[in-house]
């Protein structure tokens, strides 16, 4: 079973990281939230999500897939030295990236911008711009292993596109079955 992590903090947007846990579980995916320390956290809507692991518990070889979703998340995620190796390892191996809104400013912490071409929330358009980076304004940007997109409208779009690239990996199986009970 392929297994995707999720990087996030507390006041994430609700529905940036939802929408991808819910559609990769759907994919038959392992999906895994990590978080500075493990246990709850809360979205800016007040949406509550378990974070199963801190990312020092994080072996990232472990996972095929990494998301990042925005909100204000990524400001306390990428303060954290143990996220910004995840982000390093999944770009160094060239393993699948989708990140949303403010997301990117990981990815700039991570020093893996320069060179690349992405598209974020427009306040985050100036960063990715000094740290090297091409700033795309359109709903959704693929640059090899990465997908981007700017904000929530732009979800459908990030998503059938992160969907393509990871059915273009093998990544993805036939539907699974439902366990229910």
């Amino acid at each position: 079973m392929p297994r995707a992590l999720i990087i996030t903090a507390d006041y994430f947007e609700d529905i940036e990281l939802f929408y991808p846990y819910y559609r990769l579980i759907e994919a038959g995916f392992e999906t895994v939230i990590a978080a500075p320390e493990k246990g709850e956290v809360k979205g800016k809507l007040g949406y509550r999500a378990k974070a199963e692991l801190s990312f020092e518990e994080v072996n990232p070889g472990d996972f095929d897939v990494l998301v990042i979703p925005g909100g204000r998340a990524p400001e306390r995620v990428r303060l954290s030295e143990a996220a910004l190796k995840i982000v390093k390892y999944f770009f160094e191996k060239s393993k699948p990236v989708a990140t949303i809104c403010h997301g990117p400013q990981v990815l700039i912490s991570a020093g893996v911008v320069k060179g690349r071409r992405l598209t974020s929330y427009w306040g985050v358009k100036d960063d990715v711009i000094a740290a090297g980076g091409e700033w795309v304004d359109e709903a959704v940007v693929v640059d090899g292993n990465l997908v981007s997109s700017r904000y929530p409208p732009d979800i459908p779009f990030w998503m059938r596109e992160f969907f393509r690239l990871l059915d273009k990996l093998g990544l993805l199986s036939p539907t699974p079955k439902a366990e229910i009970g």
